[in-house]
């Protein structure tokens, strides 16, 4: 990219400006994808975030009204529990991620694709709930969104995701990216997002 583009890179690591801060026992430990959810969810609204990323790791990240990383939860992927579920029931496989007619299954189809998708969305609510209920009344209004490649699917079957963002960790890095890049800081709404970008925030 920087042969092809010739523009200096930044890597996301150590002594990168990001303007985020990382309010954990150890920030070192905090994976790049959530630092950059982060600072994208807080530069689009602006609000405390609940950040719902459906990657090879189901991440929960959670943001303060002032753009602060304060923790969240992790748990294995959509893709990684069915792959390990098939790999150790050897009646079973893996099958298309998609929503099955109902949630009581008729067959083992069926059957997997409730229990996968229906499950993860509940696991996903009911660590969402008790997120939300230890922030308390203090934290202000909280946008709860999905990311990541299966959120369109796992926000249409989540009755607590209300937004839906594609490209959050993308925007992320180009925020980081002018950020270090120029003398002049980024600040929430003084970047203005491409058309693919911002018309694909559903809300």
């Amino acid at each position: 990219l920087i042969e092809r583009r010739g523009d200096p890179a930044v890597v996301v690591g150590p002594g990168v400006r990001t303007g985020v801060p990382l309010l954990v026992d150890n920030p070192r430990e905090v994976g790049a994808d959530r630092v950059m959810n982060t600072l994208a969810a807080h530069h689009l609204f602006g609000t405390a975030c609940v950040v719902v990323d459906f990657g090879t790791s189901t991440n929960i990240d959670v943001v303060s009204a002032k753009g602060e990383f304060l923790g969240g939860a992790l748990a294995p992927g959509i893709e990684i529990s069915m792959d390990a579920l098939a790999s150790r029931a050897a009646a079973l496989r893996s099958v298309e991620l998609v929503a099955p007619r109902s949630v009581i299954g008729k067959n083992t189809v069926e059957c997997l694709q409730s229990g996968v998708l229906y499950g993860t969305a509940g696991q996903v609510d009911g660590l969402v709930r008790r997120i939300l209920s230890e922030l308390g009344p203090k934290a202000g209004p909280v946008t709860v969104l999905g990311t990541g490649g299966l959120a369109p699917l796992m926000s249409g079957v989540s009755d607590t995701i209300t937004s839906y963002v594609p490209d959050l960790t993308l925007l992320g890095l180009r925020l980081t990216y002018l950020r270090n890049a120029r003398t002049a800081p980024v600040t929430s709404g003084s970047v203005n997002l491409p058309p693919e970008v911002s018309g694909r925030v559903a809300r």
